[in-house]
């Protein structure tokens, strides 16, 4: 069952009020954002009580507290363990051991909404995070009279991402700018910055527009003399990490190149937004833990409550009966590996022929995966511009979440009865759009 002002928004979308229901085609975009994806949005926007998703963005917060302190509850605070227990190499888990500090809370939690409440799919750490700069739809819509009315009527609002996030990347640099704007690297691992490059500059687009210079490069351009880091050969102030451990430690000389930001930032001479330590919490197997029954043993009932009210059943998948349970609980589970990304390499048991479940519950076994309880997502309604017709989407909503809290959601939909990954980079159906409060 869909809210009041979805409701109210779909009939007069069906009643014929063509300025409404054609206001997302109205809406007027940067350049840089529309070419990565202005084809690809709902034809209308997603509606969510606040007090709903800001109480859940604080049970979000709540868990994050839960999930960094899993190396001190199951490994008496050895890093280098507990990463060696989510399947890192030695190399890999003596790197991470680098940082133990508690991450800074920056991420992006994937959630279904099952037509009671959220239920978490993901929870994506570190600073390699897609969909900050969709904020811009949901501005783009209020320049557009008849939407503009419909929200002045409702009183919907929205939490810009691109701000927060702008927030928080001055916050974290003010050590080193003592307050001044900061200049920021955005830096990939060598090879990837081509892959991603619509992305990125849409959001660095976004991040100038908000008063922060951005300087593009690859890890082999950063260099560091002891006083100042450089990207490009531009000085900045603050790394925006979108290089992850895999790519260090799998690429020829990826563990020297990296280690100009990390000698910057235990200098104090520039910051990395975020640290490595994210990566740990990143992985799928560490989100898993939370259902594990020796990791449960050390919760408390209000932590119980938490994981049980916010997180479907989700374990690491091994060998011997959790195998067999999953091939006879094929059509309610979906297996993801632990450290892919994007709706990459994920199988849906009711997606697939039992051959290639069985196939996909044992690779998974064997090289590292979760598998967890399917969710349903509620059916979202969406009137055709085009035809007028009643259509039903399914939708994953996300939450940002910073320092300073909640900061935005966008939505991902694919038609109801589509694959079941939604993904703007494995679905080419998938759409997305803007979320206003009420």
């Amino acid at each position: 069952m869909t809210d009041h002002v979805t409701a109210a928004y779909i009939e007069r979308c069906e009643a014929g009020r063509g300025e409404l229901a054609k206001a997302m085609s109205d809406i007027r975009l940067t350049e840089k954002f529309a070419a990565s994806c202005a084809h690809r949005l709902l034809p209308r926007p997603f509606f969510m009580a606040r007090e709903r998703i800001l109480g859940f963005a604080d049970d979000l917060t709540r868990l994050f507290d839960v999930l960094v302190s899993l190396p001190e509850r199951l490994h008496d605070g050895d890093v280098a363990a507990f990463c060696a227990a989510l399947g890192f190499d030695a190399r890999s888990s003596a790197l991470l051991a680098r940082f133990p500090e508690r991450p800074t809370l920056y991420g992006r939690a994937d959630l279904y909404h099952d037509g009671d409440s959220f239920r978490l799919l993901e929870f994506n750490f570190g600073s390699a995070l897609g969909g900050a700069d969709r904020a811009q739809i949901s501005a783009a819509l209020l320049e557009v009279p008849a939407f503009r009315s419909f929200a002045v009527e409702h009183g919907l609002d929205f939490v810009h991402t691109g701000e927060r996030v702008a927030a928080a990347l001055r916050a974290a640099a003010a050590p080193v700018t003592g307050g001044r704007d900061p200049v920021v690297g955005f830096v990939e691992a060598d090879g990837e910055l081509v892959t991603y490059l619509n992305l990125v500059e849409s959001f660095t687009e976004a991040l100038t527009g908000l008063g922060i210079e951005v300087v593009l490069g690859e890890l082999s351009q950063t260099a560091y003399d002891g006083r100042a880091l450089t990207v490009a050969g531009r000085r900045v102030d603050l790394v925006l990490r979108y290089f992850n451990i895999g790519e260090i430690m799998s690429a020829a000389g990826g563990r020297q190149a990296v280690e100009p930001v990390l000698r910057a930032h235990a200098d104090g001479a520039a910051v990395l937004f975020t640290t490595l330590a994210s990566e740990i919490y990143n992985n799928k197997g560490c989100l898993a833990l939370l259902s594990d029954p020796g990791c449960r043993a050390t919760l408390s009932a209000e932590e119980l409550d938490l994981v049980d009210r916010v997180l479907p059943w989700t374990r690491r998948l091994v060998r011997g009966e959790l195998v067999e349970q999953c091939l006879d609980q094929q059509e309610d589970l979906i297996v993801k590996p632990w450290a892919d990304f994007g709706g990459s390499g994920i199988v849906a048991g009711w997606d697939v022929p039992p051959g290639a479940w069985r196939a996909a519950v044992e690779q998974g076994a064997a090289t590292g995966a979760v598998v967890q309880r399917r969710v349903r997502p509620r059916p979202e309604p969406v009137v055709n511009p085009d035809t007028g017709e009643l259509e039903l989407w399914a939708a994953a909503w996300d939450a940002f979440l910073t320092p300073d809290g909640y900061a935005g959601s966008h939505i991902r939909a694919l038609p109801h009865a589509e694959a079941p990954i939604i993904g703007m980079g494995v679905t080419p159906a998938t759409r997305t759009t803007g979320i206003f409060l009420y």
